[in-house]
């Protein structure tokens, strides 16, 4: 185990273990920001322009999310960082009094790579919404983050798409550390954690060197970036082996993007604490259920005369009230109404998926429930 060398930055954050699963690395943990407790495993919905998609925030709260991740990049174009200032923050401006997370617009670069100029000194593009030219440089993208006010932000990052060859993820990774010491010599505030990002696509020896270096830096917390971009379940369990041992066992460890309930049992029998991804809310607004036994599709004619739940190990408003059945109809109709329940639906599993692993973890049975949970969905 790599030790951090500097003594913690003071900032009002904290994380401890409350639980080691003995036959494996599965940690449970409390994450303790301004704004409440996070207990972890935990699955974060995304909020990219401010907003899990088609769910308001008392929705969010009812199925028990703990915390909400936000855009920079989004934000910083609709509505504006002055939008939200005047609002004192984001916080009050999505009416969500609960921890929030903003990523720092690296995946965005990712995505508008052919339209982007990156140097080591940023990312110059033109604005997908009208056209204006923008630049993101390390200290700017901080400076938005620390206006947004969120608890937990990400420095800029440079993610290579799957399969890379070396040399480009070398130079990422070269990046995305200079990138980070700019981030943290720029980040004046104890009110947010800043964490550091580890890149380094598939290559072991690069992945080592990312995780060595950026733990150096003294960061509160680390996320793993570069995966889920098509590398599939095997490579990223591969890279998830090798880099987290090298990470400090007192600090977070977020997985950037990554959201099947399956990726998620693996990555956190590994010992990943955080989880972010669309996958509840994308696949709710295409009809598509996640339940105990596995996803269904309500578009699928099979369900036009059931009468049973979505999932009867759900207690949620839609699996205690209405039929397949009459939820397909919605979807069938385009009914809005339809798209939002699935999607809460969605999100509530998500969340009854992590606190029953987390009991797991406590109870020191982590592995069983693996074991039952893949034996339930075939």
């Amino acid at each position: 185990m790599t030790q951090r060398t500097k003594e913690k930055k003071e900032v009002a954050f904290s994380f401890h273990l409350a639980a080691q699963d003995a036959e494996t690395s599965a940690r449970a943990g409390i994450l303790d920001t301004p704004h409440g407790r996070v207990e972890t495993p935990a699955f974060i919905p995304v909020a990219t322009r401010a907003v899990v998609k088609t769910l308001s925030a008392q929705e969010l709260e009812d199925a028990g999310v703990p915390i909400i991740l936000c855009n920079t990049y989004h934000l910083s174009q609709r509505p504006g960082l002055e939008a939200i200032k005047e609002a004192g923050g984001l916080h009050p401006f999505v009416g969500w009094e609960k921890p929030l997370m903003t990523d720092s617009g690296g995946y965005q670069v990712f995505s508008l790579a052919s339209l982007c100029e990156i140097t080591d000194e940023g990312v110059a593009f033109r604005s997908h919404y009208d056209g204006a030219e923008v630049f993101f440089s390390p200290e700017r993208v901080i400076e938005i983050q620390n206006h947004l006010g969120a608890d937990i932000i990400m420095p800029l990052d440079e993610c290579v798409a799957f399969p890379a060859e070396e040399g480009d993820a070398a130079r990422a990774v070269r990046r995305t550390l200079l990138w980070a010491r700019r981030s943290l010599s720029c980040h004046n505030t104890s009110q947010q954690a800043l964490f550091g990002i580890i890149q380094g696509s598939t290559y072991r020896g690069l992945r080592e060197e990312a995780a060595k270096e950026i733990v150096k830096m003294n960061f509160p917390g680390y996320a793993i970036g570069g995966l889920s971009v098509g590398e599939g379940n095997t490579l990223m369990n591969q890279v998830l082996s090798y880099t987290l041992p090298l990470l400090p066992e007192d600090a977070p460890r977020h997985l950037l993007g990554v959201g099947t309930p399956e990726d998620i049992l693996d990555a956190v029998e590994k010992g990943i604490d955080t989880f972010d991804c669309v996958m509840p809310t994308r696949h709710g607004r295409a009809g598509e259920a996640f339940t105990w036994a596995g996803p269904i599709n309500l578009r699928n004619s099979q369900y036009r005369q059931d009468t049973g739940p979505i999932d009867e190990n759900c207690s949620c408003y839609a699996c205690k009230t209405l039929s397949r059945a009459y939820l397909r109809h919605l979807v069938q109709i385009k009914e809005m109404l339809g798209l939002r329940l699935l999607s809460l639906h969605n999100i509530f599993f998500f969340q009854d998926f992590m606190r029953r692993m987390r009991r797991s973890i406590i109870q020191s049975r982590f592995a069983s429930f693996k074991n039952e949970f893949k034996a339930c969905r075939g």
